[in-house]
């Protein structure tokens, strides 16, 4: 049997981010499928080794173009390229004489825009980041937001902040604060990614606002690091961004069999949403109740009881029962067992971790307690709803 040709193919992502680590991963899906044979050239971080590029002797590229400097350095490339990054509402922002697969940055706006109104909010907001060249992802997302805002007759605020750095990351929180404080609430915010959102769920933490019954989150790349870096889970638009490298990988691979593809753009929509805790919105009338959900949301799995949610709060025990039988039919310490309940499912699906090891982590006393409680709630032992929740084998693959 002929062996396929051998090319030598760039990749130029930056690997410590999510969104170009999807697309590797769907580059990545087509090799194994099909019978391509790439040499693949790819750096942790591409733009480490970017000057000098246009001289690089391979077959092809696949570049990130949401960066501008990738733009210039392969303008006047002589390889093969297929261009990766955001859409744009406008024809004449894509780059000229290159194929391009970009994420539909208008149907993943919808999409969060969309979840927040099944939640039953009214107002909404945008959190997005300073102009700027390599910020223009960002500005297409505040463009689209503004597009829905404008159809549905209803005021666009769109808060860009400052730009993230040790020096002035107090200050940052402080103005994201005034601005929380500033949105008529309940609001619903939509951020251009999950960094973001997970900053100005920070600031919601250190102002007091809870979430999300006074400000519903959702960001967008459903980056894992994002999620375990906060307290209150963090729901994420999921971006189509393996079909991104899938299709990637195929229209380069029909230009090195002679295809001329100059004019073609591929738009992927978003693959979905990751609904959390930051936008299970519910509209409850007694502030007592909200604050002491806000509390428990953070806590729970610290082992907090019902005296010290009432401390908190700043009632006695029996009236922030009261009012919790009033508002959710159940008492607060099932509202602790809720949560906790919650942080176990989601660790016991993650992987073959051990049962004991969840418990702890999710604040049961025991290990007996928490097979008690996944007993009488879902029917089975921690142990079982781990194996149920494992991803079947893939094809070939020993179970």
């Amino acid at each position: 049997m002929k062996l396929p040709t051998a090319h030598r193919i760039a990749l130029l992502f930056n690997g410590n981010k999510i969104y170009d680590r999807d697309i590797i991963a769907g580059i990545a899906a087509y090799l194994n499928t099909t019978r391509v044979s790439w040499d693949l050239f790819l750096e942790e971080d591409f733009r480490c080794r970017l000057p000098g590029i246009e001289r690089w002797q391979g077959d092809g590229i696949i570049a990130d173009f949401d960066d501008p400097a990738v733009c210039a350095a392969l303008a006047h490339s002589r390889l093969p390229v297929v261009a990766v990054g955001g859409s744009y509402a406008r024809a004449e922002d894509y780059p000229a004489g290159i194929p391009y697969v970009a994420t539909d940055n208008f149907k993943i706006i919808k999409l969060a825009y969309e979840h927040l109104v099944e939640a039953g909010l009214t107002r909404f907001a945008c959190f997005s980041l300073p102009e700027a060249d390599v910020n223009r992802w960002a500005q297409e997302r505040e463009t689209a937001f503004c597009a829905l805002m404008q159809r549905d007759h209803m005021r666009a605020d769109v808060y860009r902040g400052v730009a993230t750095s040790a020096p002035s990351w107090d200050e940052a929180v402080e103005q994201q604060i005034a601005w929380l404080n500033s949105l008529e609430k309940p609001v619903g915010i939509i951020a251009v990614s999950d960094a973001r959102a997970r900053q100005l769920l920070q600031a919601c933490m250190h102002a007091g606002i809870a979430v999300p019954e006074q400000v519903a989150l959702i960001g967008i790349d459903n980056d894992p690091l994002a999620r375990m870096l906060t307290r209150i889970p963090l729901s994420s638009v999921i971006q189509g961004t393996e079909e991104m490298g899938r299709t990637a990988a195929h229209l380069l691979h029909q230009m090195l069999n002679g295809a001329r593809l100059s004019g073609t753009r591929i738009l992927v929509p978003p693959a979905g949403l990751n609904v959390l805790a930051s936008t299970r919105h519910q509209p409850f009338q007694h502030p007592q109740v909200m604050q002491a959900r806000h509390f428990i949301r953070q806590y729970a799995c610290q082992g907090i009881k019902t005296e010290q949610v009432a401390d908190y709060v700043g009632v006695s025990r029996s009236s922030l029962e009261a009012h919790f039988r009033h508002e959710l039919g159940r008492s607060v310490h099932d509202e602790i067992l809720h949560f906790k309940l919650d942080a176990a499912k989601t660790l016991l699906a993650r992987g073959p971790g051990q049962v004991a090891e969840v418990a702890v982590r999710c604040g049961f006393t025991t290990v007996q307690y928490m097979h008690a409680v996944f007993k009488r709630e879902l029917g089975c032992t921690p142990r079982e709803f781990q194996q149920r929740s494992r991803p079947p084998p893939a094809p070939g693959q020993a179970p």
